[in-house]
């Protein structure tokens, strides 16, 4: 939805939702500026695979009551990796091993950068 205040309020909604179903090690990822992909890009894990695709049932219904409807989303039913893209926003969750074979936070947090924290949330 190219409007960079509903982008903000995607990325405060998406943060809450996660932090809301105890999604554990948040990390933002301001991408504005730096990447064609999206405004933002939130990488975060959940306990199990069972937790893993609750966060992202969670995250899908807040995002759709503040009007999101082309929601791309794969993964959900393995619980491995799901990855919850808007356009706006992309959201990783993670099953705690495949978050560490894979790292994207070596790739794309950036210490220097300012804007949205990128250091972890939880």
């Amino acid at each position: 939805m190219d409007d960079p205040s509903f982008a903000t309020l995607a990325f405060d909604t998406a943060i809450a939702s996660l932090e809301d179903s105890k999604a554990e090690d948040i990390i933002p990822i301001d991408l504005r500026g730096r990447s064609a992909l999206g405004d933002y890009m939130i990488i975060t894990s959940g306990r199990s695979h069972r937790h893993v695709s609750a966060v992202a049932d969670y995250l899908l219904r807040a995002l759709r009551d503040i009007g999101y409807r082309d929601i791309k989303v794969e993964g959900q039913e393995g619980g491995d990796w799901v990855l919850v893209d808007t356009g706006d926003i992309i959201v990783h969750i993670f099953h705690p091993e495949m978050r560490e074979f894979y790292n994207l936070e070596k790739i794309w947090v950036d210490p220097d950068k300012d804007g949205v924290p990128s250091g972890r949330i939880h």
